[in-house]
């Protein structure tokens, strides 16, 4: 899960290097998983043993409908931020995951159990340090010797900054909205590379008819063999496969808490390959809201974590407990034997 951060922020870092370098995020978006489903396919044609049904099918297309659109907005989100702000905001998945859970009934809420006192605040908190990045830039605390003049890019770069922030916001719900109903689907279709080729192929269909009609300029959809070129590829191998991959299986090997827990890890690595690889200054409202998205998002991970403990504790106290079928023998033994 540490290389799986590294590759995240990697990525997020050459998509930045790439669209400031004026390549359109639309044409990554299109290009980076038309390549990731190509990558797919004989993985699907040798190891795909379910048949298709309209119900799976429907299922990912809806599901591509959210990935698609939570894609378009990370790009475009990252354009106009920064990979470290991505990072940050990233950390509010699992509470947008709660939120949803909570409106959908899905999880019930009572507030007479610390755990739920803890979601509860580590939601609010979280929220709270996401409109502090948000809204609040603050001033320069790390500046390489190559950035650019940081009072002009305060005030030039204030409003895309904010709406950065924004698009970012609604990819981490539409992220936590793709999660559920993901966990739904996997239920029904227990072949991993089926729902994950299908995913790719409708996000790279909708993906690219959407691109087509945002991107009207043809020579933006000529590859050039510079940083266009290893974004796409890097996007395609270490977005849709690589991190699919290492995810899920930590997911089955461990559970979606040991996979959450490196999250908070991005926002370090993020912020040093920012300053490293693409000049930009660490600012103090990066600090503060990511240090308050990490303590709020470390206090929903204590609630699931007590609260899974809690049903262990339960279910071992019921399997050691005698059942009353097994009491009723012993009795009736006794009685018999005192009557002898």
């Amino acid at each position: 899960m540490v290389m799986v951060q590294f590759t995240d922020i990697g990525q997020s870092t050459i998509n930045k290097a790439a669209m400031s370098k004026g390549v359109s995020s639309y044409v990554l978006v299109a290009y980076s998983n038309a390549l990731g489903t190509i990558f797919l396919l004989p993985c699907f044609i040798l190891l795909n043993k379910v048949s298709l049904t309209f119900s799976l099918l429907g299922g990912q297309f809806l599901l591509g409908i959210i990935g698609s659109s939570s894609l378009l907005l990370a790009y475009n989100g990252v354009n106009y931020s920064s990979p470290t702000l991505a990072s940050a905001m990233a950390n509010l998945i699992p509470i947008f995951t709660f939120i949803l859970a909570v409106i959908f009934r899905m999880e019930k809420l009572d507030l007479r159990k610390s755990s739920c006192q803890a979601k509860v605040l580590g939601t609010i908190v979280s929220v709270s340090g996401a409109f502090v990045i948000i809204l609040y830039k603050g001033s320069v605390i790390f500046s390489p010797s190559n950035s650019p003049d940081q009072n002009f890019m305060m005030i030039s770069q204030q409003l895309k900054w904010g709406l950065g922030g924004l698009m970012l916001a609604m990819v981490c719900l539409l992220n936590a909205t793709w999660g559920i109903l993901q966990t739904e689907m996997v239920k029904n279709c227990p072949s991993m590379i089926t729902i994950l080729f299908f995913y790719n192929f409708f996000v790279t269909i909708q993906c690219t008819i959407f691109s087509l009609f945002m991107e009207r300029n043809r020579n933006a959809w000529i590859i050039r063999p510079d940083i266009e070129m290893i974004s796409i590829v890097f996007s395609a191998l270490f977005g849709s496969l690589f991190h699919v991959g290492v995810q899920t299986w930590c997911l089955h090997q461990k559970g979606p808490i040991f996979v959450a827990m490196f999250r908070p890890l991005g926002v370090a690595i993020a912020a040093v390959m920012v300053v490293i690889f693409l000049g930009e200054a660490l600012h103090l409202g990066s600090v503060i809201g990511s240090i308050i998205i990490a303590v709020g998002f470390y206090a929903m991970m204590w609630a699931q974590i007590k609260e899974k403990n809690t049903t262990l504790m339960k279910d071992e106290v019921q399997s050691l407990a005698p059942s009353s079928t097994q009491k009723t023998p012993l009795l009736q033994c006794r009685t018999s034997g005192e009557d002898a």
